[in-house]
């Protein structure tokens, strides 16, 4: 297998998905706790990149498995159309497996086993996003957990390995109590900062499934777009697009957060402008990039508004 081949099964273009959720979440520990922990920043980093690759891997390795359209498993799968081993396949997904376990084992013994649960929920719907008997990404249900375990998650795992856990959240065991704790406000926050990244890469699982449907229908794929049907489809796709900045514009009023994060507003016209057009033609080849450009925009400018924040707060 070559380093492109490589890249090609992993989908290396699409770790933006998980890269900018990361950014997300360190400059909140920035600008909100003024925290950074180097060790265990680049510990999450590697073991997230390692496992969102190990998942994009096994989702080809069953679309191929399951695919009931001989065309696309000869010439749009990745495995089918470079002749790659099936069971070459299989290890590369299992070592990138152990690798992102054994990380997170590592960072849960430097933080706390909170990060552990948090991390095995994530794990397991990362893994059977694609695999088992009925796989999550063969309902209508893709865009709810990519959007939760990507957007949400990841923020919090990399806000949460950067500040001490009873300013954000802590769960204590001393038998027989269990009780967990947590900042409301600090919470709040941070669920209003994670609805962009939530939203926005929701939306490019949306976008795909949209632009995918007939493609999908030959493979018994079934997609939250066949059930909502292109006008209802289209809605969905226009709200997320904008969710994100009402959630900014919420926390400002609010005071959660200082106003330069209102520099997350700046990309606002070209997302609507982008989010029209893509509506009024789905098309994977044609405007597919527009969804993939407003999740890096909208990310990428409230990754500005959060630095500015924590620059002003020093």
């Amino acid at each position: 297998m070559s380093v492109q081949e490589f890249l090609t099964l992993v989908e290396a273009r699409t770790k933006l998905a998980s890269i900018l959720p990361f950014g997300v979440g360190t400059l909140f520990a920035l600008a909100y706790y003024h925290q950074l922990n180097w060790v265990n920043t680049g510990l999450f980093f590697v073991a997230m990149l390692a496992f969102d690759m190990m998942t994009t891997a096994l989702n080809n390795l069953m679309d191929y498995q399951k695919a009931k359209d001989d065309h696309y498993r000869r010439t749009v799968n990745i495995i089918g159309k470079a002749h790659l081993s099936v069971g070459l396949v299989r290890g590369i997904v299992l070592a990138l497996l152990i690798l992102a376990t054994g990380l997170g084992l590592v960072l849960s013994a430097r933080t706390d086993w909170l990060l552990l649960l948090i991390g095995v929920v994530c794990f397991a719907i990362g893994i059977f996003y694609t695999f088992g008997p009925l796989p999550l990404s063969r309902l209508p249900l893709g865009e709810v957990f990519s959007g939760l375990t990507m957007g949400l998650g990841i923020p919090l795992i990399a806000t949460y390995v950067n500040v001490d856990a009873s300013r954000l959240l802590n769960l204590q065991l001393a038998w027989p109590t269990l009780s967990l704790s947590g900042n409301w406000l600090a919470l709040l926050s941070l669920g209003l900062v994670c609805i962009t990244p939530m939203a926005t890469i929701a939306n490019v699982m949306l976008a795909n499934n949209m632009s995918d449907i007939e493609e999908d229908k030959r493979n018994h794929r079934v997609t939250l777009p066949m059930y909502l049907g292109p006008k209802y489809a289209a809605w969905l796709y226009l709200v997320l697009a904008l969710v994100g900045f009402a959630a900014v514009l919420v926390a400002a009023v609010l005071r959660l957060l200082p106003w330069p994060i209102l520099l997350a507003l700046l990309p606002l016209p070209l997302v609507w402008r982008d989010a029209r057009r893509f509506t009024a033609h789905p098309d994977k080849a044609t405007t597919f990039s527009l969804a993939l450009r407003t999740m890096t925009v909208a990310n990428l400018a409230l990754m500005l508004g959060l630095a500015v924040c924590w620059g002003v707060s020093r």
